[in-house]
């Protein structure tokens, strides 16, 4: 990733930030339109699971300019997926909640640049998660 997709992904997450409540219900509402098969992998109550995801992606976009040290729970993570009954499939589902997420979020500041941005990030977090899961599934 060059710095400037990360300044956008960075910044862009700023304005998101604000608003993470409503976020995550976008996010999830979107997750579970898209894939309703994964809607039982998820507590009925999803209050603390939605706080989890905008910690996680929190901590994920203000580590990016430092990845060597936020890839081992990137890793941690997906090698807890496995307990979940995750699938490398679910993963393009969230994406694209992500990026619809982001979209309706950010509004006219969702540019294709800042959009493009966060499909690498998203793209390079979510193969890192992938490949460990594999690794600890085999």
């Amino acid at each position: 990733m060059t710095p400037e997709k990360i300044t956008l992904v960075q910044d862009s997450f700023k304005k998101v930030a604000p608003i993470a409540g409503p976020a995550a219900d976008i996010f999830y509402d979107k997750l579970f339109e898209l894939a309703p098969q994964v809607r039982p992998l998820f507590p009925e109550d999803m209050t603390e699971q939605k706080k989890k995801l905008m910690q996680m992606l929190a901590i994920a976009v203000n580590g990016l300019t430092k990845l060597d040290e936020i890839l081992p729970a990137v890793q941690d993570l997906g090698r807890r997926h496995n307990g979940y009954e995750v699938t490398p499939e679910h993963y393009g589902y969230v994406g694209e909640a992500l990026l619809f997420t982001l979209g309706k979020g950010l509004g006219d500041d969702f540019t294709p640049e800042v959009k493009e941005a966060w499909a690498e990030t998203y793209g390079v977090l979510a193969g890192v998660m992938i490949e460990a899961q594999n690794e600890a599934a085999a």
